[in-house]
């Protein structure tokens, strides 16, 4: 018998040990890869291999960013773009979280927006730019209304999806032991559909940061500021260079807003850690 808890206790912390190798491994991998593209990038721009005309080196892609940090023109493009993502985001997840918990909790409810939810969500954001615009007026309020509704219909259907699908247990219970519908609302539904809302939260940040662009796009001629119009005006004037940063901006802050809603995430569903 105690030769066989030993032989287990081997087995598990040999199985420790390949899972924290492998940890560092995924990290080491994650950590090179981006180096290595940026070093064949950058080798291909000086041998004349890549045109550097349209995909000009690494290095004066960086020599163009800190002239635009030290001008502080990057700055002001940046605050521009972060207020209308910061406003449209928080509007549109937050009308998403409350409309998907009573649509996931009420089927008449359901039965009424869904047909208005079915019709609405495949329209392009693109083709609603100059709607917006027109009623809104060109500025940051525009590209932040566009943002919210983007973000609203894609938290709103995974909020719902994820009351969906609670078990009908939990809700039965909290039926039975009285729970008016704001404490179903908030022990029930919320819980319950946390983990669909952070994947919705997720994907929504993600088609922000594509339509906040695609918005500042459409203001460029008005002079307006933002990333979008940093990376417009660039391309009209084939200023290559500040274009990329644009793009690298851009993918800067798609990958720092990943990584605070997955911290978030790990705060808020603690649960989750342990699955695994």
């Amino acid at each position: 018998m105690e030769q066989r808890v030993a032989v287990a206790r081997a087995e598990a912390g040999n199985e420790r040990t390949r899972a924290i190798r492998r940890l560092r491994t995924e990290r080491l991998l994650s950590g090179v890869s981006p180096f290595l593209l940026l070093a064949v990038w950058e080798a291909g721009g000086r041998l004349g291999i890549i045109d550097v005309r349209f995909f000009p080196a690494p290095s004066f892609i960086l020599g163009t960013f800190a002239e635009l940090i030290v001008s502080g023109e990057l700055f002001i493009h940046l605050a521009t773009t972060l207020k209308s993502l910061l406003a449209g985001f928080f509007v549109g997840a937050l009308a998403g979280v409350v409309i998907g918990l009573i649509m996931g909790l009420s089927w008449w409810v359901r039965a009424f927006l869904d047909p208005l939810v079915s019709a609405l969500y495949p329209i392009p954001r693109s083709a609603i730019v100059p709607l917006i615009m027109l009623v809104f007026g060109i500025g940051w309020v525009s590209s932040a209304v566009l943002v919210a509704i983007s973000v609203f219909f894609l938290v709103l259907i995974n909020t719902m999806a994820g009351v969906m699908h609670i078990d009908r247990i939990f809700l039965d219970v909290g039926k039975n032991f009285g729970a008016g519908p704001l404490r179903m609302f908030l022990t029930i539904a919320l819980p319950g559909a946390l983990p669909m809302i952070f994947a919705g939260l997720r994907l929504g940040l993600g088609i922000a940061l594509i339509v906040i662009v695609v918005a500042e796009f459409a203001g460029a001629a008005g002079g307006l500021q933002g990333i979008g119009v940093l990376i417009w005006q660039s391309w009209q004037t084939f200023l290559v260079e500040r274009m990329y940063v644009g793009l690298v901006v851009i993918a800067l802050l798609g990958y720092a807003s990943g990584l605070l809603v997955d911290g978030i995430e790990r705060l808020v569903i603690r649960w989750k850690r342990t699955q695994f």
